[in-house]
């Protein structure tokens, strides 16, 4: 049991590296990491290697999550947004992969760090900026401004230019700011367990409340892991069509 609730985020060198001053060591995080893909990776191609006619449950699951991130992006950006399904599929199946693992026992959980979310968002606003320019040109730059009268459009500009520049603080911090609480609590949850019942006596008996809480908690943190990993990827599509589209689909 970590001595803080904090405790379980932090990063541990594994492998210490350092070359020219940099110090690029193999982490508890990065072994995290490299975990989530692999188990991404195989529960992607096993189940459905050999294509069976008649699927089994896990290859049901396994197309079944194709199918779900497809109809996601043609229903924000139509038929040319599955130009771009390779990346969110990808994206949304690490996040969803590692939020899950975060909650085994004695893991770490790699979106709970703000520079795994920075990175897959700034992944993502990058593909965005890159994408719109290689499709408008400079008038990628219309999707600042209003079909409006000019002393609504320039400051309505400003505004909506903030707001682009926003999006990579608001949809990493979202994702990291959901899974570091949950964990947080389930963390304190289970020290007021462990208090109570190395206390004896009554508050041993006591000690079932904060167990009943966990138990509920977990569920809730099983919903949250798919649902921020749904929101960071429908967030992503709605980008990327808005980089395709301009103010079309507005």
């Amino acid at each position: 049991m970590a001595a803080s609730p904090m405790e379980q985020f932090e990063v541990v060198p594994l492998i210490p590296i350092h070359i020219g001053g940099f110090d690029i060591s193999f982490t508890n995080q990065a072994l995290w990491m490299c975990i989530a893909v692999v188990a991404a990776s195989l529960f992607l191609t096993l189940p459905v290697a050999r294509g069976r006619l008649v699927p089994t449950r896990m290859q049901s699951m396994a197309e079944l999550s194709y199918q779900f991130v497809a109809d996601m992006l043609h229903m924000t950006s139509g038929e040319e947004g599955l130009v771009f399904f390779p990346l969110i599929f990808t994206v949304f199946m690490f996040i969803l992969t590692a939020n899950f693992m975060g909650l085994i026992p004695g893991s770490f959980t790699v979106t709970s760090q703000i520079a795994v979310t920075f990175a897959l968002t700034a992944l993502v606003i990058l593909t965005v900026i890159v994408s719109g320019f290689a499709r408008h040109g400079l008038r990628f730059l219309k999707l600042f401004v209003l079909d409006a009268p000019i002393y609504i459009a320039a400051p309505m500009a400003l505004l909506e230019f903030i707001a682009f520049c926003a999006r990579p603080i608001s949809l990493s911090l979202r994702l990291f700011a959901n899974m570091l609480a949950g964990h947080t609590m389930l963390q304190v949850m289970a020290g007021f367990v462990v208090a109570l019942i190395g206390a004896g006596g009554v508050l041993s008996a006591l000690s079932i409340a904060p167990m009943l809480l966990i138990i509920g908690l977990g569920a809730l943190e099983i919903l949250v892991a798919f649902l921020q990993a749904y929101v960071f990827a429908i967030l992503s599509c709605i980008y990327l069509s808005e980089a395709l589209h301009l103010h079309e689909h507005h």
